[in-house]
């Protein structure tokens, strides 16, 4: 079944690449704050069994009573799993380090692939009033991550300013491309971010030349610079937006945001008039 946008039902999005430290989870945490903060409801899950995007905005492992394993493998309500953060706007469904065995856990289960989907458009969901739901993947692309791309209405991937960066996209579009195929037919990219981005870096300037070229509107106008607030950000369990506003790491996120709600501002707009 395809997924569509409605009125009253948020707009999903997966934040995806299957490979590892290209700042997929920093994109995750500090997308939502930014959306958040410019009064969209917003609702975060965490997909990835290394659980850090619940720990970066302050949901150490023993303070994360339901959790993203016991909605896919013990079908627990995605509502009873739902806690606020600190962010106002801001909700977050928290992983647990045992999503590391679901896909053998899931492999016997016939809705193994739609297990998120089901969950996601529970009536009860739709009653939040979310505007957006960010979709922290793992970094890889296990049975989880296409539980994710089952359930999304779009991908964003977040893409490192490094030496071979456009080849490691493949995989991932072949992925998207056999999920469209089976599964999520309406399944589109919402865009690629170029991540930890140096400016006086020849390299970063190339990778990013190359990527514009390439990719062409896919690439947002947006780059994510290196920045040390980024880093540090998550040892404080706190979005950048929140430990240093005025960084440069904040400012990034923040027209990334705007150019996230731009795109949707149609449907937004829509909702909310109805």
């Amino acid at each position: 079944m395809p997924n569509v946008f409605e009125k009253s039902s948020p707009i999903i999005i997966s934040v995806a690449n299957q490979k590892g430290g290209v700042g997929k989870t920093t994109t995750t945490i500090n997308l939502a704050a930014a959306l958040a903060e410019r009064g969209a409801n917003t609702l975060l899950i965490d997909l990835d069994p290394q659980g850090n995007a619940s720990t970066g905005l302050g949901f150490p492992p023993t303070e994360r009573k339901k959790t993203t394993y016991d909605i896919l493998i013990e079908e627990t309500p995605l509502l009873e799993a739902i806690v606020a953060t600190s962010v106002a706007g801001l909700s977050i469904c928290p992983s647990s380090a045992d999503l590391s065995s679901a896909d053998i856990e899931l492999m016997a289960n016939e809705k193994r692939s739609f297990l998120l989907h089901d969950s996601l458009r529970d009536p009860q969901i739709s009653q939040l009033g979310l505007d957006f739901i960010l979709i922290d993947c793992p970094p890889s692309l296990s049975l989880l991550t296409v539980n994710a791309l089952v359930a999304s209405h779009a991908v964003l991937v977040p893409l490192q300013a490094e030496f071979f960066a456009l080849e490691g996209l493949s995989q991932l579009m072949l992925t998207i491309r056999e999920v469209r195929r089976s599964a999520n037919p309406a399944l589109r990219i919402e865009g690629v971010v170029l991540t930890m981005v140096d400016g006086r870096n020849r390299l970063s300037q190339q990778v990013e030349s190359d990527a514009r070229k390439t990719l062409g509107e896919l690439v947002f106008a947006t780059t994510i610079p290196r920045n040390v607030r980024l880093s540090e950000a998550p040892s404080y369990a706190q979005s950048v937006l929140d430990y240093d506003g005025n960084s440069k790491g904040a400012e990034a996120y923040r027209a990334l945001a705007q150019e996230v709600l731009a795109r949707h501002s149609g449907v937004l707009c829509n909702r909310r008039t109805d």
